[in-house]
C-alpha cells in the first residue's frame, strides 16, 4: 500500500535462561547463627579486658599515692633524725667542751694508739713466724747449694811410694859408695828411703817434688840405666812434663768454674792443687766443690757470683805457695796483690778462715762454702793417731772436774757424755758444769772438727725390795 512504511524484519538473539541458585535455608541460619555467637564472644572479651585495664589502672593510682605519702613520711622522719643528730653533737660539744674538729682528731688519735698496737702485735708474730721459718728455709738453700756442688773429678791421689820386684834395683839406685842416691836426691829434693821391703819410699813436704821424684824413679827404673848422669836427665824430662801437666790441670780447673783470662802465673800455681791434699781431701776436688756450692748460695742470697766464683777458687791458694813463711792465708793475699786481684776477692781469701771480720756477704758466703765442702761426711781424713788421741783427751778434761765418775768420748769425738755422782753435785751445778768443760774444750783444743756436745748425766735411784 502506498505511503507505509515497509516492515523490515528483525533477528532475535536469543536470552540464557537464567539459573537461580537454591541455597538451604537452614544451613544458612546455622551459619548466621556461629558468627553471630563469635562476635558476642569477642565484644564480651574485649568487655573484660578494658574493666580489667581500668581495675590495674586504679590500682597504680593507689600506689602512687601511697608511695608519694610513704616519701613525704620519710623526708619527713629524716629531716626530724638530722634535726636530732645536730641536738645532740651540740650538747655533746657542750659537755665536752670539744668542738666537732677536736672530737674528730681525740678520736682519730685513740683509734691510732689501738691500732698502733694491734700493727706492733701483727710485727712480732710476723718475726716469729720469719724466725721459725728462716731456720727451715737456709736448711733447704743448703742442701741445695750442696747438691749442685757434687762434682765428678776423680782425685788422683799421689802414693810416694815405688814397688820393685826385685830387691836389686835397689842396689842399681844406691849405686858405688851412694853416688847415684846422693844424686837423685840432690836433683829431687826428696830423701829416699830403702828400708821397707819391696818399695822406696819418698819423703818430702812439697808434694809437686815429690812427684815428680816418683815419677823419675819409675822411669829410671824401667831404663835400668842408673847414674848420675842419667838421672839428672830424666829429672829434667820430667820437671817439664809434671809442669806442662800443672798448667794444663791449672787452666782446665779455671774453665771448670767458667774462670778465663786469669793471669797465667795464678792459673799455674792453682794447677799444683792436682798433687796437694788437705786431710786427703784433693785440692781441686775441694776447690771445685766450694765453688759450684758458693755460687748456689750467691745465687740463692743476691750476692755477686763473680766475687763469690773467684773468692772460692782461690781461697787456698797460699797453700801450695812455699817460697816465703807465714799461713796459707797471709801467703795467698800477698801472692793475689801482686797481680792486682780485686780488693773484695781478696778479703774473701783473707776471711775465709775467720782471721779477720767478715767484711761482706761475699766473704762469709766463701766461709760457709769451704765449710760445707771440707766438714761433709767422707770429704776428708785424719791420722789415726791424733784421732785416738783428741778422744783421749776429751775425756781426759772431763773427768778432771770434780764430781765427775766417768766420761766418755762418743760419735767420733763429737759428744762427750759425763756422769755425774748425784751426792756430790746438784742439778743446777751440773748445768754449769757442762757450760765449764764446754769453754776448756774450747780453750785445749783448738782444732776440731763440726761441734762437740757435753751431755751431763746425773741420775740417782733409790731401790728397796719387799720379801
Amino acid at each position: 500500500m502506498a505511503g507505509k512504511t515497509p516492515v523490515v524484519p528483525v533477528k532475535v538473539k536469543p536470552v540464557a535462561p537464567v539459573i537461580v541458585a537454591k541455597v538451604d535455608e537452614t544451613k544458612a541460619r546455622e551459619l548466621i547463627f556461629k558468627a553471630e555467637a563469635e562476635a558476642q564472644r569477642i565484644l564480651g572479651g574485649a568487655q573484660k579486658t578494658l574493666t580489667d585495664i581500668d581495675r590495674r589502672l586504679g590500682l597504680i593510682d593507689q600506689r602512687e599515692r601511697t608511695v608519694s605519702g610513704q616519701e613525704h613520711h620519710w623526708q619527713q622522719l629524716l629531716k626530724e633524725v638530722e634535726e636530732t643528730k645536730q641536738q645532740q653533737l651540740t650538747k655533746l660539744q657542750a659537755i665536752a667542751k670539744l668542738s666537732q674538729d677536736e672530737a674528730k682528731e681525740l678520736i682519730l688519735k685513740t683509734y691510732q694508739k689501738r691500732l698502733s698496737r694491734d700493727v706492733a702485735q701483727l710485727i712480732s708474730d710476723a718475726e716469729k713466724q720469719a724466725k721459725a721459718q728462716a731456720e727451715e728455709k737456709a736448711r733447704d738453700i743448703l742442701v741445695e747449694a750442696m747438691r749442685h756442688g757434687a762434682t765428678e773429678y776423680v782425685a788422683e791421689y799421689t802414693v810416694s811410694l815405688v814397688k820393685v820386684k826385685d830387691e836389686d834395683v835397689k842396689g842399681r839406685i844406691i849405686g858405688r859408695e851412694g853416688r847415684n842416691i846422693r844424686t837423685f836426691e840432690k836433683v829431687t829434693g826428696v830423701e829416699v828411703d830403702l828400708d821397707e821391703e819391696g818399695v822406696i819410699r819418698l819423703s818430702c813436704f812439697d808434694p809437686v817434688r815429690r812427684e815428680i821424684a816418683r815419677v823419675a824413679l819409675e822411669k829410671l827404673i824401667a831404663d835400668g840405666r842408673v847414674q848420675p848422669v842419667r838421672i839428672e836427665e830424666i829429672v829434667q824430662q820430667t820437671k817439664a812434663d809434671i809442669n806442662r801437666i800443672i798448667h794444663r790441670e791449672g787452666e782446665q780447673l779455671c774453665h771448670s768454674v767458667k774462670v778465663f783470662n786469669l793471669p797465667a802465673e795464678i792459673s799455674d800455681v792453682l794447677g799444683r792443687f792436682k798433687y796437694r791434699f788437705s786431710y786427703g781431701q784433693n785440692m781441686i776436688q775441694h776447690t771445685l766443690e766450694e765453688t759450684r756450692i758458693g755460687l748456689k748460695l750467691a745465687y740463692e742470697v743476691g750476692a755477686d757470683p763473680n766475687i763469690v766464683r773467684l773468692g772460692c777458687l782461690l781461697h787456698d791458694i797460699g797453700k801450695v805457695i812455699d817460697e816465703e813463711e807465714g799461713t796459707h792465708v797471709e801467703l795467698g793475699v800477698e801472692f793475689l796483690k801482686k797481680y792486682r786481684i780485686p780488693q773484695a776477692v781478696i778479703d774473701c781469701v783473707a776471711e775465709h778462715h775467720e782471721d779477720k771480720s767478715f767484711s761482706s756477704k761475699e766473704s762469709m758466703l766463701v766461709y760457709i762454702a769451704d765449710a760445707i765442702s771440707g766438714s761433709r761426711p767422707g770429704a776428708r781424713y785424719e791420722d789415726h793417731g791424733e784421732y785416738i788421741k783428741r778422744m783421749d783427751q776429751l775425756e781426759a778434761i772431763a773427768k778432771g772436774f770434780d764430781g765427775v765418775k766417768e766420761a766418755f768420748a762418743m760419735q767420733a769425738g763429737r759428744e762427750v757424755r759425763v756422769m755425774v755422782n748425784p751426792d756430790n753435785l746438784s742439778d743446777d751445778q751440773s748445768v754449769k758444769l757442762a757450760s765449764d768443760i764446754r769453754d776448756k774444750i774450747q780453750g785445749e783444743i783448738k782444732n776440731f772438727p763440726g761441734q762437740i756436745k757435753i751431755t751431763v748425766i746425773r741420775e740417782k735411784r733409790a731401790e728397796a725390795i719387799a720379801a
